[in-house]
């Protein structure tokens, strides 16, 4: 059965409509829509945009009617003078009706959930979270981004697997649901066009760390999936858009207060991004370390962050009574290979040969290196004394002379500074052992939970 779809009407009345009586029982024009130079002119000023004025810049930019430069001007203004909730909440709702709406078959209302992620080095949850959560029971319909600044995108990771196709009609996702409970794709022409646009002006414009415009494109994405619940990891620390967990309490509570409005069930997971999660950060070790940790091993940041994210899910859904209750389910779905079940057949339903998936997900992590694009060269860096590491978490301990960190490329060799960038990456103490902290740090909640 395909999905049913419907396509928003977020642009603004056309010049004439009629709206309401007037005195003499005449019809009053509506007034004529604001030139984008005029809303830009507003913004910048520090004005109040109403509905009809965004819905009318979003509406230019799906035409093409918006130039590339008025585009970038609009954004910087957002930045500077923000937006309040309600601004937000008519963008992020306008940026969602640019496209089609997803609908699902009712039996599946309470199944739908998903998660996101602010970014960061190394972040590979998602990957290991929609098939653990489709092991769980769960529908998650994942509609993903591409890197951003400094971070890596979830779909680029995906892509270093041979044939996965990221590009998915509405229809066909409904179809990936029902054979593998979880998918991951872009978005499309169909789905959230005009937040595709910003996003990629948003990173060669400055505008990246833009509380409202990072509100709007994560909730515009989650709105047309029609879900139960939504989780945003919301990162924080040296490697994060916002370098104190402050900030990105504020993001956290402008996601949920935003998501309450549109009546979706936002829960934000404040996490730290001071160092890389996991072990790996590049697009096919990243695959790697995901399946790693659909075996039940790899990184203990890398499960702990899965399971706490997929506990909070579960619970905020009702799949379950507490969300150490979920983790733990989660953490199940990890170690019995129902996860790495449901992550095969989606590789199969997104296009990659069935027999290589079947090989990637059973196969010694030797055999998958073999599967997957590597680099042409290999440069290790040796640790500069004994010590403790106290960032990043390569190895428990490291010994002078100890290769700390293996950088795999295409590309020359690393230059003198480059060398010296990478080796200023590891802090290094003369303190015992000891277990790093969990990246968790709190869960902001929707209202009444």
């Amino acid at each position: 059965m395909a999905a049913s779809m419907r396509v928003g009407t977020g642009a603004p009345p056309a010049p004439g409509d009629l709206s309401g009586e007037g005195s003499q029982g005449l019809p009053d024009p509506s007034p004529e829509p604001k030139q984008l130079p005029e809303l830009i002119r507003m913004k910048r000023d520090g004005g109040r945009l109403s509905e009809a004025d965004i819905r009318g810049f979003v509406a230019a930019v799906v035409n093409g009617s918006a130039q590339g430069v008025q585009i970038g001007a609009m954004l910087m203004a957002i930045r500077l003078q923000g937006m309040d909730l309600e601004e937000t909440s008519v963008l992020t709702q306008a940026l969602a009706q640019s496209g089609q709406q997803l609908e699902w078959p009712e039996a599946w209302h309470q199944q739908l959930v998903d998660k996101h992620s602010t970014g960061g080095v190394g972040d590979k949850v998602s990957l290991v979270l929609a098939p653990a959560l489709a092991a769980c029971g769960c529908k998650v319909p994942m509609i993903s981004g591409r890197g951003l600044g400094h971070t890596g995108g979830t779909l680029d990771k995906l892509e270093s697997v041979p044939g996965f196709n990221v590009t998915q009609r509405p229809e066909q996702m409904q179809a990936l649901l029902e054979q593998a409970g979880c998918c991951i794709v872009g978005q499309s022409e169909q789905l959230v066009p005009a937040d595709g646009i910003l996003y990629a002006a948003r990173d060669v414009t400055a505008t990246v760390d833009s509380l409202p415009l990072i509100t709007a494109s994560i909730l515009s994405k989650k709105l047309v999936e029609g879900l139960s619940a939504l989780v945003v990891d919301v990162k924080f620390g040296g490697a994060a858009v916002f370098p104190n967990q402050e900030q990105a309490r504020e993001l956290a509570r402008t996601l949920v207060g935003v998501g309450a409005s549109l009546g979706l069930r936002v829960a934000a997971a404040l996490t730290a991004m001071d160092k890389p999660l996991g072990r790996c950060v590049g697009n096919a070790l990243e695959v790697e370390e995901a399946l790693l940790c659909m075996d039940g091993a790899g990184p203990p940041d890398l499960r702990d962050l899965v399971t706490t994210l997929g506990g909070a899910l579960l619970w905020l859904s009702g799949h379950a009574g507490t969300q150490a209750e979920g983790a733990a389910r989660v953490a199940a779905a990890l170690d019995d290979g129902s996860a790495l079940g449901r992550f095969e057949r989606m590789l199969a339903a997104q296009g990659v040969d069935p027999g290589l998936a079947r090989a990637l997900c059973s196969g010694s992590p030797a055999e998958r290196r073999q599967l997957l694009p590597r680099a042409q060269q290999q440069e290790e860096l040796l640790a500069p004394a004994d010590g403790t590491v106290e960032l990043v978490r390569a190895l428990p301990l490291a010994s002078a002379g100890t290769p700390w960190l293996r950088v795999h490329r295409d590309g020359p060799a690393l230059s003198g500074p480059q060398r010296r960038a990478l080796q200023e990456a590891l802090v290094l103490s003369d303190r015992a052992p000891f277990a790093p902290p969990s990246p968790f740090a709190e869960l902001v909640l929707p209202p009444q939970q």
